[in-house]
């Protein structure tokens, strides 16, 4: 089981995420969603991806991506866009100028919308369930897509918090994305970082 960290707003939470033993796979960025309170500003967010993300990758979380937005951030160290809203036309575009890496992201409220990942798989390298609450961190029922039969990786978010029971996400995912449910007060929570890392590890050596 991989697994992601997304919101990440500041140098210190960062710095520790890659400089943990059990690093998160990616790291996500909140790059143009004003709304949420993990938005970063673009100056503050060239500053940050300055630092080296030695082995995990950097993602840009992108709701509606317009041109500029995509202008502004191409030269910048992101290995994959994660996309919200957009068709699959304006994702293939995306491929094909920006060459990047796409997690598309599905907002699931209920079993209809689970079969809307099949317009986007062919562009796709990871499949992403999420609920549609954006930065509400609101919860969809993961058994809705237990039985999917996908031929991409398949990454799993919506209010999933430290204490739940991952051996039963591993079931279903092979990437957990979390971020609300690391922090304390609407703050990144080093210790419960280190408690989900730990986690995730614990979960795979028991293979």
């Amino acid at each position: 089981m991989k697994s992601k960290i997304c919101g990440i707003s500041d140098s210190k939470t960062l710095k520790y995420l890659i400089a943990h033993s059990n690093p998160p796979q990616y790291i996500g960025f909140i790059v143009n969603y004003p709304k949420s309170k993990r938005f970063v500003e673009h100056a503050k967010l060239k500053e940050l991806l300055k630092i080296d993300k030695n082995n995990s990758k950097y993602v840009a979380v992108l709701v509606q991506p317009d041109k500029y937005i995509l202008e502004e951030i191409k030269d910048l160290p992101f290995d994959y866009y994660q996309i919200y809203d957009c068709t699959p036309d304006e994702i293939k575009f995306i491929i094909e100028k920006y060459d990047r890496k796409i997690i598309v992201a599905i907002t699931v409220k209920s079993q209809n919308d689970i079969v809307k990942y099949m317009d986007y798989n062919q562009y796709a390298d990871v499949v992403l369930f999420d609920s549609k609450g954006y930065e509400k961190s609101l919860s969809f029922d993961h058994q809705l897509i237990k039985n999917l039969k996908i031929d991409k990786e398949l990454m799993l978010a919506g209010n999933i918090q430290v204490d739940d029971n991952f051996k039963n996400y591993k079931e279903i995912a092979d990437i957990i994305d979390i971020s609300g449910g690391l922090e304390t007060s609407g703050l990144k929570d080093i210790s419960k970082i280190n408690f989900f890392l730990k986690k995730i590890k614990q979960i795979n050596d028991e293979n």
